[in-house]
């Protein structure tokens, strides 16, 4: 069964060509900053700190990827000097002092390291594709990635997801998600094309949330990490992201549930299920960050491809704020 049989051709050529200028421009974007690789990574404003001084314990600080390298800046002066330190990621989180780092190789190879607060690396996992999300718990124990793989028969774009989650904790590793079971609309179920990716952790390290797709359609599912097993919650909700407060999602919702149209940010009241829209209202294609439990930061690439950290207001009001230039992938320390 093909993730794309319901939608009309039309539709299934334009999900494939934006899959395959996803797929391009990220392996030119490492072709094109790859000559850095053997510098610091630091930018005009920003200082360069060996990483053996750096930290990511929980403080006033902000956590992003800065020309391909982690780094850090004030909160109260977010678009001030930037602390950088020498490790390459293409993508970045942490939480209570465990941090992860998607690392280059390659263009077509990643490890997903697992850093302690000093950023020294606790563990390695190779994994396959194009990193897309990274996650950690907000105790730090729990750790989750999605990458875009290729050659999976049962997609028409020859491209899907690899999502997995690690308990850092116990060591237990789910490698893909693929293989928990699903309850979808209150019934198991079986199909070779589900595909997962964006995953967020409830503050019980054992419950979480991630985007679901099945036969042409998306859905938010909980997943319980102990059973191996999701189940469906609503549709039309993709890369979530828990408040810290745990009563809302933020999400890119597709507009009129057809992503070839792009995403509105939006907040989803788990106690509710209602849907509120957030005042930016470009598209989106981003699992979203709180900083608080009033704001929530984004990454949106400009005209040239280049990544802007913003922010807006969780509950719809004000406008969209330049929060971070020149940078993406943000998480807040503290």
């Amino acid at each position: 069964m093909s993730a794309l049989s319901d939608l009309t051709p039309r539709a299934r050529i334009a999900i494939v060509m934006a899959t395959t200028a996803v797929l391009a421009v990220a392996a030119v974007g490492y072709i094109r900053l790859a000559p850095h690789q053997t510098t610091t990574g630091a930018t005009t404003d920003s200082v360069t700190t060996r990483a053996d001084r750096m930290t990511l314990a929980p403080g006033p600080r902000l956590l992003v990827v800065s020309n391909r390298h982690l780094a850090t800046v004030s909160r109260g002066d977010p678009s001030g000097p930037r602390a950088v330190a020498p490790l390459e990621c293409v993508r970045v989180y942490a939480a209570a002092g465990t941090g992860v780092c998607i690392r280059p190789d390659s263009p077509w190879a990643y490890h997903v390291v697992v850093l302690d607060q000093k950023l020294h690396e606790k563990r390695a996992i190779s994994v396959p594709g194009l990193p897309n999300r990274a996650r950690v718990s907000a105790s730090g124990r729990m750790v989750a990635w999605t990458t875009f793989v290729g050659g999976d028969s049962y997609t028409s774009s020859g491209f899907s997801t690899r999502t997995g989650i690690l308990d850092t904790r116990t060591g237990a590793l789910a490698s893909t998600l693929e293989t928990f079971a699903v309850t979808k609309d209150g019934r198991p179920y079986r199909a070779a094309d589900v595909n997962f990716w964006g995953v967020t952790f409830a503050a019980d390290d054992n419950r979480f949330y991630a985007a679901m797709s099945t036969g042409g359609r998306r859905y938010l599912v909980e997943g319980d990490f102990a059973a191996r097993a999701v189940r469906t919650l609503k549709e039309n909700v993709e890369c979530p992201s828990l408040s810290p407060d745990g009563t809302r999602i933020a999400f890119k919702e597709a507009i009129g549930a057809d992503p070839t149209r792009g995403w509105r940010l939006s907040v989803l009241d788990l106690a509710s299920m209602r849907v509120r829209r957030l005042s930016e209202t470009r598209s989106i294609d981003d699992q979203a960050a709180w900083l608080d439990d009033a704001t929530i930061a984004y990454t949106l690439r400009d005209s040239s491809g280049d990544p802007d950290v913003w922010s807006v207001t969780a509950d719809g009001s004000g406008k969209p704020h330049l929060l971070i230039p020149g940078a993406e992938s943000p998480a807040a320390l503290g």
